[in-house]
């Protein structure tokens, strides 16, 4: 079978870039302030970095959430999804210092207080009613996104109201270039600023809007079957026209939106648990929530709305021979496609399988069939009659895979889990560049 050559993570080249475009939109700064003098001008000039940085933020904030495949597929969609909420934060952390020294400083230098100073820039300078209800736009996005808030609300009316977000950034965009001294003498600082934003919009749209629109009117795709495959946990077959197209790879995930009363108005990530067929693709699906425990009832043909495909847990990811499959619950749902397809020579490749009961190991005859046809090792990790789990520590991977520091290992699982399989693969010597994991917590 031919061996699969790892890509090269993108991350560093990314961060680098992002970086630099940063420091540029400093030199915009420092380009057209030849100098500072005295409290309140130093407070307008922090005010105007600030600015800059958090018009700059925005921009990466929407390409973060356009999902490019070259960031969604070699990345990994967790990992921009944390790209996502750290830029969110530097952000709303820019906006605020913005409006604060830029406020205070012009304070300063008019001699009036905070608040009449405030009132005086909002309704006298342009475009400044607008920005000042973008950003009031921006923090209260910011404010839902925040970690209390946001575990207390439904996720489907979190992505609604998170939507919020293009509207602050169409609203606060326009006084960038009426009220920035960047701007307003530099025909070439302007064609940038407007470059950056046009560039951001232009991959929102196409990737959001456009590619997902072509998809599914090209590929048609339809419930063929709903197939119980242990308690709680069902199988969703998909038929549709020319699915081969769709450069799907075993591991990756689709956005589904189902368009049936109760499910249409919300999307989910699932996995695909099958190598992805010509005619037919297949999701395994645990009910842990109100959409999963839906799909049982799915009726056939019912039609629906897929995004993707996405994901970096796949073959490319392989940096060896020997591989260690790890998965817990319904995290065996990509695993089982990874089973069937990563390259390997017989008894290179070890599935283990935790599960509280063995009711619960969901695919388990096709498992135990692609174990016998490819010669790989099936493991099953499950309580005891007593209900004691077993334990997957450092020593039990050493005793099971004597050179377990010279596998690569893929991680799915719930979180906790997960965690605790990490920290005892890198007690075991696991090198932390060969161990692949990629949550689905969006």
């Amino acid at each position: 079978m031919r061996r699969v050559r790892p890509r090269r993570s993108p991350a560093i080249p990314l961060l680098l870039l992002a970086w630099s475009g940063a420091a540029a939109v400093l030199w915009l700064w420092w380009r057209n302030t030849p100098a500072v003098s005295g409290a309140s001008g130093w407070m307008v000039n922090a005010g105007r970095m600030t600015g800059l940085l958090a018009g700059y933020a925005v921009a990466l904030v929407i390409v973060q959430m356009a999902r490019v495949p070259a960031l969604e597929r070699r990345v990994g969609s967790d990992r921009v999804t944390r790209w996502h909420a750290m830029s969110g934060r530097y952000t709303l952390v820019l906006t605020a210092a913005h409006v604060g020294l830029t406020l205070y400083g012009y304070a300063l230098q008019a001699g009036t207080g905070l608040v009449a100073q405030t009132v005086s820039v909002v309704t006298g300078y342009p475009d400044m009613v607008e920005a000042a209800a973008g950003t009031l736009l921006l923090l209260l996005t910011g404010l839902l996104s925040a970690g209390l808030l946001r575990r207390r609300m439904r996720y489907e009316l979190w992505y609604y109201l998170h939507l919020l977000t293009y509207a602050a950034v169409y609203l606060a965009f326009w006084h960038q270039l009426s009220t920035g001294a960047e701007f307003a003498g530099d025909p070439a600082a302007r064609t940038a600023w407007y470059t950056l934003y046009a560039a951001a919009g232009a991959l929102l749209l196409w990737y959001r809007v456009l590619v997902p629109l072509r998809l599914n009117l090209r590929h048609r795709m339809r419930v063929d079957s709903v197939v119980p495959e242990a308690p709680g946990v069902v199988s969703v077959l998909i038929r549709g026209r020319r699915l081969h197209r769709l450069g799907a790879e075993a591991g990756q995930f689709f956005r589904w939106r189902f368009l049936t009363r109760g499910l249409w108005w919300t999307a989910n990530p699932y996995s695909l648990s099958a190598p992805p067929r010509p005619d037919l693709l297949r999701i395994t699906v645990k009910a842990v929530g109100g959409h999963s425990a839906a799909l049982a009832a799915l009726p056939p043909g019912t039609r629906l709305w897929a995004e993707g495909p996405y994901g970096a847990l796949t073959a490319a990811r392989q940096r060896g021979g020997k591989v260690l499959l790890l998965a817990g619950g319904a995290g065996i749902t990509p695993l089982r496609a990874l089973f069937e397809t990563l390259p390997g020579a017989p008894g290179d490749l070890t599935l283990l399988y935790r599960a509280r009961t063995a009711e619960e190991l969901a695919l388990r005859g096709e498992l135990e069939e692609i174990a016998d046809r490819r010669g790989a090792n099936l493991l099953y990790a499950v309580n005891g009659p007593d209900g004691r789990r077993p334990a997957i520590s450092a020593r039990t991977l050493r005793k099971l895979l004597p050179d377990i520091d010279r596998h690569d290992v893929y991680l799915c699982g719930p979180p906790g889990l997960t965690g605790e399989w990490y920290a005892a693969l890198r007690e075991a010597g696991v090198p932390e560049r060969r161990i692949h994991h990629e949550s689905f917590a969006f």
